[in-house]
């Protein structure tokens, strides 16, 4: 009872910790400076949606929804990736703001939309998990954006989220300056995984941005090598 009663004194005082730098600080859209929300409703609606048809594999858009010529040439261990907004914009902006400014609070509204949109274009899932960094990195950073979206995705959805078997070994280059076949070249390897840590498990890998899936798709050669019966791949946005 007291344990139980320490628990539920913390959550309160946290809410009242919360409510009292909502005072000092107001919450304000990221979009427009409305006060309330991070992400007004109004800015919702004009988040640029990656709208069909596109690639049944890597979720470029295409004129039909069939595979894409980069997908033929280059075809992917993925079962597939979909993402939420093209990377433009207030979409562009949030990825962002999330990665960079630390605004940690950003990815429940993000997660939600993530949500909404898993909700009306359902992927087979048994588990959520983050595209993973390397150590490295996540002590630069501090914490791995991909993982929030999952952890808020995960309570929304009512899904597990794992975090640590599926790990990162090699810290390469930043993949932004890099061109597609370098970015395939850059993750061919770099991930490790328990042998049977997913054993038919159907995963749906979670990242802030899609560029050309190649670190998406290196995450799913290492989880189907460790038996998993399926990867998706499921971000925020999408860059064309």
């Amino acid at each position: 009872m007291p344990a139980k009663c320490d628990m539920a004194l913390q959550t309160r005082l946290a809410q009242i910790w919360e409510a009292f730098l909502d005072l000092l600080f107001p919450v304000r859209c990221i979009g427009c400076g409305t006060e309330g929300e991070l992400i007004c409703s109004s800015c919702r609606k004009s988040l640029p949606r990656l709208e069909p048809p596109y690639c049944k594999v890597c979720g470029l858009p295409v004129e039909e929804e069939a595979s894409c010529p980069k997908c033929s040439l280059h075809p992917l261990q993925i079962n597939g990736i979909r993402s939420v907004f093209r990377h433009e914009k207030l979409a562009r902006d949030a990825a962002h703001t999330l990665k960079y400014n630390n605004l940690k609070s950003l990815a429940k509204p993000l997660a939600q939309l993530m949500a909404e949109y898993l909700e009306s274009n359902p992927m087979p899932v048994d588990v959520l998990l983050a595209a993973p960094m390397h150590p490295k990195r996540m002590r630069k950073r501090g914490y791995n954006q991909a993982h929030l979206l999952a952890k808020e995705l995960g309570k929304l959805m009512q899904l597990p989220v794992s975090q640590g078997l599926l790990t990162r070994s090699t810290d390469t280059p930043s993949q932004v300056s890099l061109g597609a076949e370098d970015r395939r070249k850059n993750v061919a390897g770099v991930f490790r995984c328990p042998d049977q840590a997913f054993a038919d498990k159907q995963v749906l890998l979670i990242d802030d941005v899609c560029t050309t899936g190649a670190t998406l798709n290196a995450c799913a050669i290492t989880l189907k090598e460790a038996g998993s019966a399926s990867v998706w791949g499921l971000t925020l946005s999408r860059e064309l």
